[in-house]
């Protein structure tokens, strides 16, 4: 009697023992394979290894349990239609997301904020190539990005020959894969999945808050690198207070979302306020590379101006850590700019990387950060000719590269000199900067009053020399002011101007900044 097929021992349960013994008397009655007999083709074919019979009766219940777990799946998702179907306020949901493709009125939008869901579906509201302007301009952004300022090559005047290409081809390499493995994950963490899971009931709650509360408005922003951009934007111009006409564009730390972050200083005090996330935090999209990051702020800045419809001498830009790098972007690309504030920032990346590292990788560090991570603050902000406002955290654990209590290892402080160098080169020279650097080291505001006073700085004095210089060569930076003055009186007016420059906040790095700590920068 011939062995029962194999689909039948499958259906009929029964049959599997006589199955079983057939196979059994025909590997009895075969002759064995030598020991070290390897893989044959034919073997594949019929099911036969050098240890016994792969039989088919085996794989086919491998079969019904896929075939059952599909059928499953497939039964979740049903149920889960019939259960959208059926509820009424899930479909008055799909005809009001609907409604809002087709048109984006205000309406549609005020009925669309009601509902919590997918930022993905939520439609674009505004396009980078939107303004006029930017289609007849050949000079704007194109896909690749918004320009940056390019680092300066580490060994000038060598060959660029294709030996030495090939000899740096490894390097380039290593710090392209370190780039963009731990190395954004460690600048931006607030871009990890596992620590956007954690904090999402915190930022839906920050973002009903902000809605519900202060009236805020939601919208999506398509940048010129195909990221979509998550804002939120709060309107003050219908109040009484004066500063409501002002809006301030908040740029956040690196973990710092809109929802929770430092958009709530601007909002206490009174001012519009507009608030957008990091490419690849929360509803935004992409990775938060200085490129990207860039494109995200330029978009942003345009939709402040040509949607939102305020002028530039009216958008007052504030960024909190990170957000430095951003905010000098903005400042050094739209120079009408009103003003920029700076809290708890830095001049430069690479001394905070480097303190995190270990020493035998400083040169991989520096590599890493220049060509791919160059958040190069100060550069950018000595482009900007309007008013800055630097906020140093006396107790900052985060861009001191040190000890938090080491105060002159806190990189704000070299954002300051940079600037003031960069403004003023004849005032900061060898006895400003000197007299600068000790007002920096005071750790308390007993101790720059003390430093003040004993130089003797008269306020209305360096105040009528700038002015008196402004009047006769005009704004641009930078100025040759103290070229013909005594050293007394250059260390005055170093004093005078870095005391207007930078303001101490006693507090750790991530403390919220009170509203009144919030202050418009100093300006002639």
């Amino acid at each position: 009697v011939p062995p029962p097929a194999p689909f039948l021992s499958s259906l009929y349960p029964c049959l599997e023992f006589q199955n079983d013994f057939y196979r059994s008397c025909i590997r009895r009655s075969s002759p064995q394979p030598p020991p070290n007999l390897a893989w044959r083709p034919e073997s594949l074919y019929s099911g036969e290894r050098a240890g016994g019979y792969l039989s088919l009766s085996k794989v086919v219940p491998f079969s019904h349990y896929a075939g059952t777990l599909l059928l499953l799946l497939a039964g979740v998702a049903c149920l889960r239609g019939i259960g959208r179907w059926t509820n009424p306020q899930y479909r008055q949901f799909i005809t009001i997301l609907e409604a809002t493709h087709r048109n984006q009125s205000s309406e549609n939008k005020r009925q669309l904020a009601k509902y919590n869901f997918d930022f993905r579906s939520w439609p674009v509201d505004f396009h980078w190539e939107e303004p006029s302007s930017r289609k007849e301009s050949r000079g704007g952004p194109s896909r690749r990005g918004v320009a940056l300022l390019r680092p300066e090559p580490l060994h000038r005047g060598t060959a660029d020959t294709l030996l030495n290409r090939v000899k740096k081809l490894p390097c380039q390499i290593t710090s392209y894969l370190v780039a963009h493995t731990l190395g954004r994950r460690m600048l931006y963490p607030g871009s990890v999945y596992l620590l956007q899971k954690a904090l999402m009931p915190v930022l839906l709650q920050g973002q009903a808050r902000l809605v519900e509360e202060c009236n805020g408005r939601r919208a999506k922003l398509l940048a010129c690198d195909g990221n979509e951009i998550d804002t939120m934007f709060v309107d003050r111009r219908g109040t009484a207070e004066p500063q409501g006409q002002k809006l301030v564009i908040c740029c956040e730390g690196n973990a710092g979302f809109y929802e929770v972050g430092c958009i709530s200083t601007p909002l206490e005090a009174g001012y519009s306020v507009l608030g957008w996330n990091h490419p690849g935090f929360a509803g935004s999209t992409g990775v938060p590379f200085p490129q990207n990051e860039a494109n995200a702020m330029d978009v942003v800045v345009q939709f402040a101006i040509h949607r939102l419809g305020f002028q530039p001498q009216d958008i007052i830009i504030y960024a909190w850590s990170i957000g430095g790098f951003t905010a000098t972007w903005a400042a050094m690309s739209y120079p009408d700019v009103s003003a920029v504030i700076l809290d708890a920032s830095f001049d430069d990346l690479v001394p905070l990387a480097l303190k995190v590292m270990p020493d035998s990788w400083k040169g991989l560090v520096t590599r890493t950060v220049r060509q791919h991570l160059n958040l190069n603050n100060a550069e950018q902000l000595c482009r900007y000719l309007g008013p800055v406002l630097l906020i140093r955290r006396t107790k900052d654990e985060i861009i001191t590269t040190t000890v938090p209590e080491d105060i002159m290892s806190n990189r704000g402080n070299d954002l300051l000199l940079k600037l003031l160098q960069h403004r003023y080169p004849r005032v900061m020279a060898e006895e400003g900067l000197q007299v600068v650097r000790q007002w920096l080291e005071a750790s308390s505001q007993l101790e720059e009053a003390s430093i003040y006073s004993r130089w003797e700085v008269e306020e209305d004095w360096c105040l009528s020399v700038l002015r008196s210089y402004q009047a006769e060569h005009g704004p641009d930076f930078p100025w040759s002011v103290g070229e013909d003055m005594s050293a007394d009186g250059r260390r005055q007016l170093a004093l005078f101007l870095a005391r207007k420059h930078l303001h101490n906040f006693e507090a750790t790095h991530c403390t919220p900044l009170p509203a009144q700590n919030f202050q418009m920068p100093w300006h002639l």
